[in-house]
């Protein structure tokens, strides 16, 4: 898997998002690209927001046994997974406004490289380490940009 830390990678994976127009369609999948725009945002919202509740324990158990090894494993996403709660995006969303936020995200997350994120806890998880939190922020977009073609 690519390393979204590395600046070649975070600025490859910025082009294939300015790539993307509002008339982009999906591959799969019901949203359209300003909610998938707004749904890839979310990742970096639990990071650097405390918009989203954290999951009470219970919750952050069945999270860590169900679900982190395949959000932060090596494995790719398969098409049509069910969204968690919190990243679904059914509302209309302005295009530019979540495209120009999520490329931030991407810069602020290259500038403070993957040492700042290695051992810091997750919002769901509990603490990973650096290649943990790369595979979750990679994945993802990738997922999220073949959705759309690019």
């Amino acid at each position: 898997m690519k390393n979204i830390f590395e600046s070649s990678v975070s600025e490859e994976m910025i082009e294939r998002i300015n790539k993307l127009t509002t008339e982009s369609q999906p591959l799969w999948g019901k949203m359209n690209v300003a909610q998938a725009m707004a749904h890839c945002c979310v990742t970096y919202e639990f990071v650097y927001t405390d918009i989203h509740p954290k999951p009470g324990k219970f919750k952050q158990f069945l999270l860590k046994a169900l679900v982190k090894k395949g959000v932060v494993g090596d494995k790719a996403y398969n098409k049509n997974l069910r969204t968690a709660p919190e990243f679904l995006k059914v509302d209309e969303h302005v295009f530019e406004e979540e495209k120009n936020r999520l490329i931030g995200y991407i810069k602020k997350t290259s500038e403070l490289g993957g040492s700042y994120f290695d051992g810091r806890e997750s919002h769901s998880f509990g603490a990973l380490s650096e290649k943990e939190w790369n595979n979750m922020f990679y994945k993802h977009l990738d997922h999220h940009l073949s959705q759309f073609g690019v």
